[in-house]
């Protein structure tokens, strides 16, 4: 039974339901997915921090505490947080131009770019904003990460030829290669791939870099004098918080100014939107309900405490979260076991660990960007959305080309174009009767954009329009649907009998602003000119209420309005041109048996409704 003690209540209110369904099964659950996720992060957070150009200790702080934090304040239970390949490789490439070429600044940027994701993070989940991040597409992420991908794997084979820095493999085969680190990172890249092959649920990626670090070791300790040897990690690295005063770094943080804030603000996006993707990827798979704005908060907390103890930007790692899931993890407390684990491997294992060879590291970089590299998603886009194709290899050009801030908000601009071009060109469908169903409901009888023919229909009214308004107007849309509708009407002109009355159906005209109420009130004014009329038929209660504001309503004329497709036919048809229904022979409506010349004509059957 759940235990309702007073204590549990507390817990359960602030940190989740979860709370209600630990015992003994759970905490072993948990505990041995946070023992596999500690194991597996210890070589990824020494790498990931080599990637932005920070010490390994950052990467192993990012990793420990924030984890956790993340874990109890967010929704979701299986997402766990550190250091990943994109934020890692966006917080150095915005590192370096910020510091101008001066080493010393990089920590301190660095722990100032954190402190800021994270309070911008926390200011959009208390202003309940988390869901912007639903604003960054899939397929901008998807060209993001392709291009961070070409990124880490430029930058990690020139470490492993034992460059130093950001430098290009171009520069470390003109500088002369280091045949040491090659050997050692040759033998940790083909150690790491067998073991991705053979025991993928195994630590196999510390394993290689165990045995690369062994060879490493070797040679240093063969070495003829003066020959290069493999560059190591160094210090023994250490996964404790260092608390860190942002205000002892203000001198400066305020010489650099506002690129830091328009650099924090490209991460907060790179950042939140792999969380939420990552989050909601997990929450589809096990059916849980995801609170966006608490998981936006409790990222923000990730990222407060990374930054204030020594750590580096953290998100939604996908390389813990899956293992996490996979291994059994009931709650987020195998976060917490993870953390915990990790500190006491770093402290226990500290100076074997500083005897990592970078080289090692990079050959690990390589497997992460080829891991990034989603083969099946460029070929589902490329297939099924042309415009969104386009969209992920411009941000993947940019990536690869430009800045990361600016090319993931260009990436996002482009998302958001692409969404105002499609919502700008509402459809107009021009419905009819099906002339093969009894009862002969109304189809829309327009070719399709893929040129599928439409259905056998009857013909149309010569004096009535019949049209199916599909998306918002908006001012974006005016003009758009000002052409279609002037096109109508210059053709009922061109013809005595021109279909100068328009019924629209527009139960799928889900808003309208100022803008298109002034468009339908011009329609309805050039209607009458013509010696037609403009009807409406279901318009959605926003849309009423907007046209009743404007006095758009009054104009139009209340029984203009119809709540049902019979009504609206029934009403509409006894108001047609009687000599023009005299030489009709259509006789669409059941209606024009009673107009003139329609005694000899066959009832037709009422529209369904």
């Amino acid at each position: 039974m759940r235990d309702e003690s007073p204590l549990r209540r507390r817990l359960a209110r602030l940190l989740g339901p979860w709370v209600h369904e630990v015992d003994g099964e759970t905490l072993r659950a948990d505990g041995q997915a946070g023992l596999l996720g500690a194991v597996l992060v210890l070589p990824q957070g020494i790498a990931f921090a080599a990637l932005a150009g920070l010490p390994p200790a950052m990467g192993l702080a990012a990793s420990a505490l924030p984890c956790a934090v993340a874990a109890l304040a967010g929704s979701s239970r299986h997402v766990m947080s550190g250091p990943t390949n994109a934020t890692s490789l966006a917080l150095g490439a915005m590192l370096l131009p910020l510091a101008g070429g001066d080493p010393g600044q990089l920590l301190p940027l660095a722990l100032a770019l954190t402190l800021g994701v994270g309070l911008m993070q926390i200011a959009l989940a208390l202003a309940r904003l988390g869901a912007l991040a639903n604003f960054i597409s899939p397929s901008v992420m998807l060209g993001f990460t392709t291009g961070a991908a070409g990124l880490i794997a430029w930058y990690a084979l020139a470490g492993l030829l034992g460059a130093s820095g950001r430098a290009s493999p171009l520069q470390a085969w003109t500088q002369g290669l280091s045949w040491p680190s090659i050997a050692v990172g040759t033998l940790t890249l083909l150690l790491a791939m067998a073991g991705r092959r053979w025991w993928r649920r195994g630590p196999h990626l510390l394993v290689a870099l165990a045995v690369g670090g062994v060879l490493g070791w070797w040679l240093t300790q063969h070495a003829a004098a003066g020959a290069p040897v493999p560059l190591r990690v160094g210090s023994p690295p250490s996964a404790w918080p260092h608390w860190h005063a942002p205000w002892d770094d203000l001198a400066v943080l305020v010489a650099v100014g506002s690129p830091l804030l328009q650099a924090a603000l490209a991460l907060t996006i790179v950042a939140l939107g792999q969380s939420m993707a990552i989050a909601k990827a997990l929450a589809s798979r096990t059916g849980q309900v995801l609170d966006v704005n608490r998981e936006c908060l409790g990222q923000g907390l990730a990222n407060l405490s990374a930054g204030l103890g020594s750590g580096m930007v953290v998100c939604g790692s996908l390389n813990r979260s899956m293992p996490n899931l996979e291994a059994g993890a009931r709650t987020p407390l195998s976060a917490v076991a993870a953390t915990l684990f990790l500190v006491a491997m770093a402290a226990l294992g500290g100076p074997l660990l500083a005897w990592i060879p970078l080289a090692g590291v990079n050959a690990l970089l390589l497997i992460a960007a080829w891991s990034l590299w989603d083969r099946a998603a460029w070929q589902r886009v490329r297939t099924l959305h042309r415009s969104e194709f386009a969209i992920a290899l411009a941000t993947a050009f940019a990536t690869l080309t430009v800045r990361l801030e600016l090319a993931v908000l260009a990436g996002v601009m482009l998302s958001l174009v692409a969404y105002l071009y499609r919502t700008a060109r509402p459809a107009l469908r021009t419905m009819g009767f099906d002339a093969h169903h009894p009862g002969r409901p109304f189809v829309v009888i327009d070719p399709t954009p893929e040129g599928t023919p439409p259905p056998a229909a009857l013909p149309e009214c010569p004096q009535l329009k019949l049209l199916r308004m599909e998306g918002s107007v908006w001012f974006g849309a005016v003009a758009h649907v000002a052409d279609r509708l002037r096109g109508l009407r210059q053709r009922a002109r061109a013809s005595p009998e021109g279909q100068r009355h328009l019924l629209v159906m527009v139960k799928s005209m889900n808003t309208i602003d100022l803008a298109g109420a002034d468009l339908w009130d011009e329609e309805r004014a050039r209607r009458r000119e013509i010696g037609g009329d403009l009807y409406f038929h279901r318009p959605r209660p926003q849309v009423l209420a907007m046209w009743q504001r404007t006095g758009f309503l009054d104009r139009l004329g209340a029984d203009h309005v119809f709540p049902g497709k019979r009504s609206a036919i029934a009403t509409i048809v006894p108001r047609l041109d009687a000599e023009v229904c005299a030489r009709c022979t259509a006789r669409v409506f059941g209606e024009c048996a009673q107009r003139p010349g329609g005694a000899a004509a066959a009832p037709a059957a009422q529209p369904a409704r």
